[in-house]
C-alpha cells in the first residue's frame, strides 16, 4: 500500500500534494479499512488523519503513514506540508466539506481538482487484486449453484435475494457489492429491478444479478433463468443475448478499444431487431468499487490492457414481457483473457 502512495507522489510536481477523502482511495493507498479517515500525501510526508476510535487500527494497517489525530485541527495538519497546491477528490467531497476544509489552509495553499490523477492507478489491477476479485467471483458462482436448487414458484424475489446474500456471507464475503437484483416476469425488463415482494410464477424469466466483497474487492455476475418451461420467444431472446456475449468475449484482446467490444455485442442485438431494447453499456470495470473505469461503452476509446477487470453483460429488455441479461467478469492477465465467472450460460429451466 505504501508503494502505491510513493507512486502517486511520482505523478505530483514538487509543489503539489493530495488530500483523499473517499473510502475507496483511502483503502487503496493506505490499506486502512474504515472510511472515518483522510489521507494527506506529498513529497514531504504521508499522513493518515483519524480520531481516537481508530488510532491503533490506523497504526496497524496504514504502514508508512504517520497517524495524526483529527482533534488537533486541520490548520495544524495542513501546516505539516509546504506544498502550495493540494489535489482533492472533486467527485467525492461535498461543497460544504470543501468550503470548511479550504478555510483551514494557510494563505499560500489552495485546493485543485485531481480526481482523475488519484483514480487512474486503480484501473490496472495487480495479481493480488485479481486474485481477490476472482475469489469474490467464485463465491458468487457457488451462490448461483446453491440458489438454482432452491428456487420454486411461489417464492418471492426478496426471499431468493436474501437466500443468496446469506449464502455469500457464510462463504466468507464481508459485504455485498450492491443490492441484489432479483427480477421476475415482466419485472425482469427492469435492468436494475431490486428484489420485491412479487411471487415467482411458472413461466417467469428470473434475472439474478449479485456480487460480494472479499478482502476489499467486489465481484459481479448475472444469470437469467426460466422458472418452468421457456416459451419460443423467451428462447429466442435468451439465445440472442448469449450470442452477443459470446461474440464480445471472443473479440477481447489486449490493445483493442473498449468501444469496439461494445459494438460487437450491440451489433448482434441490433441485427436481431432488439437494438432499442439494449439501452445500457456492455460492461464496467470492477475493483474496490463495483463501477470503475474503463467501461465497455460506445463512448469509451480506451484500450484494454493487462490488469483490466471488466464485465461483459449484454441484455434485452422488453416492456410487458420480460428481459434477459447474462454477465461474466473477465480479467486480462499475462496477455491472456481469463473468464472469472464459471457458472453455466445455457438456458436453465427450473
Amino acid at each position: 500500500m505504501f508503494n502505491r502512495a510513493d507512486k502517486l507522489c511520482e505523478k505530483l510536481h514538487d509543489n503539489e500534494a493530495v488530500f483523499i477523502t473517499g473510502y475507496p482511495n483511502i483503502f487503496y493507498y493506505s490499506g486502512f479499512t474504515s472510511g472515518d479517515a483522510f489521507l494527506l500525501i506529498s513529497h514531504s510526508g504521508k499522513y493518515i488523519i483519524t480520531d481516537s476510535r481508530y488510532i491503533l487500527q490506523a497504526q496497524e494497517q496504514a504502514n508508512g503513514f504517520e497517524v495524526l489525530d483529527i482533534n488537533n485541527g486541520f490548520e495544524k495538519i495542513f501546516s505539516k506540508i509546504p506544498e502550495k497546491y493540494i489535489g482533492y477528490e472533486e467527485c467525492v467531497m461535498s461543497v460544504s466539506e470543501y468550503k470548511k476544509l479550504r478555510s483551514k489552509l494557510n494563505g499560500n495553499q489552495d485546493f485543485v481538482e485531481m480526481q482523475n490523477l488519484i483514480n487512474e492507478p486503480r484501473k490496472i489491477k495487480d495479481d493480488n487484486e485479481i486474485r481477490k476479485i476472482a475469489q469474490a467471483e467464485e463465491i458468487g458462482d457457488r451462490a448461483f449453484d446453491y440458489i438454482i436448487h432452491k428456487i420454486s414458484a411461489g417464492m418471492t424475489e426478496r426471499e431468493i435475494a436474501l437466500d443468496i446474500e446469506i449464502f455469500m456471507k457464510k462463504q466468507g464475503a464481508s459485504a455485498l457489492s450492491f443490492d441484489t437484483i432479483a427480477a421476475s416476469g415482466i419485472r425482469s425488463a427492469m435492468p436494475h429491478g431490486v428484489a420485491s415482494d412479487k411471487c415467482i410464477e411458472n413461466g417467469d424469466f428470473l434475472t439474478l444479478d449479485f456480487g460480494c466483497v472479499f478482502e476489499g474487492y467486489c465481484s459481479d455476475m448475472t444469470r437469467t433463468v426460466v422458472v418452468g418451461k421457456a416459451n419460443d420467444r423467451q428462447r429466442e431472446i435468451y439465445n440472442i443475448v448469449l450470442n452477443a456475449q459470446n461474440t464480445a468475449l471472443e473479440k477481447i484482446i489486449q490493445g483493442i478499444q473498449c468501444c469496439q467490444i461494445d459494438e460487437a455485442a450491440r451489433q448482434i442485438i441490433t441485427s436481431a431487431g432488439y437494438g432499442e431494447n439494449f439501452g445500457h453499456s456492455l460492461g464496467h470495470s470492477v475493483g474496490i468499487e463495483i463501477h470503475e473505469n474503463p467501461v465497455f461503452s460506445p463512448k469509451c476509446n480506451e484500450t484494454l490492457q493487462n490488469g483490466h477487470v471488466i464485465t461483459v453483460e449484454p441484455g434485452i429488455y422488453v416492456d410487458d414481457f420480460g428481459g434477459v441479461r447474462i454477465e461474466d467478469l473477465i480479467a486480462l492477465q499475462n496477455d491472456m483473457v481469463i473468464n472469472l465467472t464459471r457458472s453455466s450460460k445455457e438456458l436453465i429451466e427450473l
